[in-house]
């Protein structure tokens, strides 16, 4: 691979690759597919974000880290970049290793699970102009690297992530488009129902399967039980809160379908290694912002 990315070990044969930590290193990259090799040209997994950006099209593949990904599956390059990024420069949520990227929510979207490891959107035609000059800018600061490149690389950057957030609001709508039915039913179930106490025999239930079946399928196809991505999305719902609003722990705990605060809490603390309050204070500045 480029000096974008090192080798840092193998997993079942399939190397892994991580982000330079180096001084010199950038926080972000970017490589131009259509004008070099790929950077790894057989299957390989990475444990930083990369974002495939095919410009002309107006598709993204958000690129799954963790997840064994083929490079055949970039059918097209022409025009096509990758941002790779290091995910403890966006700050102490994101900090490495892989499994602590979940307590940032500008990595959500990096989670999705999808069997393939790539997870494709469409920008919207209003935005592409947008993500055109911003990836532009990006590059710019790379090039020249002037005093304070490095964050203003980063800002940049920041703000796509951002896009990249709303963009991947309608999980069940690109499951649906990308073939996995099944799927976009327990996540709308679990969306329906984010303020009430359901569980997997409640899913199993609407999905018409065993509770045992459901839970070999869907871990299958996104390597997470459909308990785990019940609790993913109540704390999803629990850090918009805890931002966002003012509430009480308690309050919020009995808004996505905890009744038991002190529950609430402890889950919260294993996801995200401090307490609802505690995560509340660090990202007071968002609310701020």
């Amino acid at each position: 691979m480029s000096q974008m990315a090192r080798l840092a070990g193998r997993r079942d044969g399939v190397p892994i690759y991580s982000y330079p930590n180096e001084l010199s290193t950038p926080p972000v990259s970017v490589i131009r597919l259509d004008r070099c090799a790929l950077p790894a040209s057989g299957a390989h997994i990475h444990d930083f974000p990369v974002l495939v950006v095919h410009g002309d099209a107006g598709l993204i593949d958000v690129v799954a880290a963790g997840a064994t990904v083929d490079p055949s599956l970039l059918d097209d390059r022409v025009g096509a970049l990758a941002l790779f990024f290091d995910p403890a420069a966006l700050g102490d949520g994101a900090r490495s290793p892989w499994p602590t990227w979940r307590a940032h929510p500008l990595l959500f979207p990096f989670l999705h699970g999808h069997h393939t490891g790539l997870l494709r959107l469409e920008v919207p035609a209003a935005r592409r102009g947008f993500w055109e000059a911003t990836i532009a800018a990006i590059e710019g600061e790379l090039i020249d690297r002037r005093d304070g490149y490095r964050q203003a690389a980063l800002a940049h950057l920041t703000v796509l992530l951002i896009e990249l957030a709303r963009m991947t609001d309608d999980v069940v709508g690109d499951l649906l488009r990308s073939g996995e039915p099944l799927l976009a039913k327990v996540f709308e179930i679990i969306e329906q129902n984010v303020g009430r106490p359901v569980s997997l025999r409640d899913v199993a239930r609407e999905c018409a399967m065993t509770p045992g079946y459901l839970t070999t399928v869907v871990r299958r196809r996104t390597g997470r039980t459909v308990g785990e991505w019940i609790i993913e999305r109540r704390m999803a719902e629990a850090r918009a809160l805890l931002v966002g609003t003012d509430l009480a722990v308690r309050e919020i705990a009995g808004r996505v379908g905890i009744a038991d605060p002190g529950y609430f809490a402890r889950l919260f603390r294993s996801a995200h290694g401090e307490s609802p309050r505690a995560w509340r204070a660090r990202h007071a500045n968002v609310r701020t912002a």
